[in-house]
């Protein structure tokens, strides 16, 4: 059996090998310390916004002689619940977050339904003033809402709508599914025509296409999108005091805002009805914080 040996390297060859430069562990260096500083920064960020949800939910959970011995922002002294069941029972939570869900969910539904049908004919084929009608319903968002409050109003007092949550619904839907069009759209037209080419060949019409081929796809933005109308929808406060004047169809924010005017000085069941009121959002964002951000970007412009 032979064995070979690499040819040893001359004397002056090993002396002459590069050494590591000193500018690569200065750049190693100040990559180590921008990472730190990046993660320092944000989290420093992270505790002054989480702060003041911390101290909201520290006060929802102390009773109203601690806090009036204390202060607010003292220490906690005492645990207890009761201000979540005064403002769920006497502060007419309850009713409110009912009455919310019943605006929002049947809201989102029905717009992101809608919106699904007019992106899938706008994206997908080739209709007259397309564009046109495109950019009215983008533009339409662009509009304040304070300039249309009394139109709103008018109308619905007008069709017999007013003080009643059918006029949210329909308020709702009017006003949010224009944007949800545009980002529908986006989306939609990013699909290969393909895909339609081979279903039009196998005999499915443009409802078949639509319903088995493209909202199966579009799965992703309608989650992204059901999560954010979802969170407007169930915080607006503008529109809900702008169509109905009952306190008994008010929704979560408009109670909210009626609990801190009954119970002015009691700011433990004042922080528990925020608690209540902001729950629902949290758990529909926690629902859907995988489709968020990724359903957004399959509508953007690449």
């Amino acid at each position: 059996m032979t064995v070979t040996h690499a040819p040893a390297q001359p004397a002056e060859a090993r002396d002459t090998a590069p050494a590591p430069r000193a500018g690569g562990r200065h750049h190693g260096r100040r990559r180590i310390w921008a990472t730190a500083g990046f993660h320092l920064g944000a989290g420093l960020l992270s505790a002054l916004w989480l702060v003041p949800i911390a101290l909201v939910l520290v006060t929802a959970t102390r009773s109203f002689d601690d806090i009036a011995s204390h202060g607010v922002g003292s220490l906690p002294h005492s645990f207890t619940l009761d201000g979540f069941h005064q403002a769920w029972v006497d502060g007419g939570q309850q009713r409110a977050l009912i009455n919310s869900l019943l605006v929002t969910v049947p809201t989102v539904l029905l717009s992101l339904l809608l919106a699904s049908m007019a992106a899938f004919g706008l994206s997908r084929y080739e209709l007259p003033g397309r564009r046109t009608l495109l950019l009215l319903m983008l533009g339409g968002n662009l509009l304040p809402p304070q300039i249309l409050l009394i139109p709103v109003s008018r109308i619905s007092e007008t069709l017999g709508l007013y003080d009643s949550l059918y006029a949210l619904i329909g308020v709702q839907v009017g006003f949010g599914v224009g944007f949800y069009v545009f980002v529908l759209h986006g989306f939609m037209r990013s699909v290969p025509p393909e895909i339609q080419q081979a279903a039009v060949i196998d005999g499915a019409g443009p409802w078949q296409i639509y319903r088995r081929i493209i909202m199966p796809l579009a799965k992703p933005a309608l989650a992204a999108l059901g999560a954010l109308s979802f969170t407007w929808i169930f915080n607006d406060l503008l529109w809900a005091i702008t169509v109905l004047r009952t306190d008994s169809r008010m929704p979560i924010t408009a109670s909210l805002l009626g609990l801190q005017g009954q119970f002015v000085s009691m700011w433990n069941v004042v922080a528990a009805g925020s608690v209540i009121a902001a729950a629902p959002t949290v758990v529909v964002f926690l629902r859907f914080q995988r489709h968020f951000v990724a359903g957004l970007n399959l509508g953007a412009v690449k």
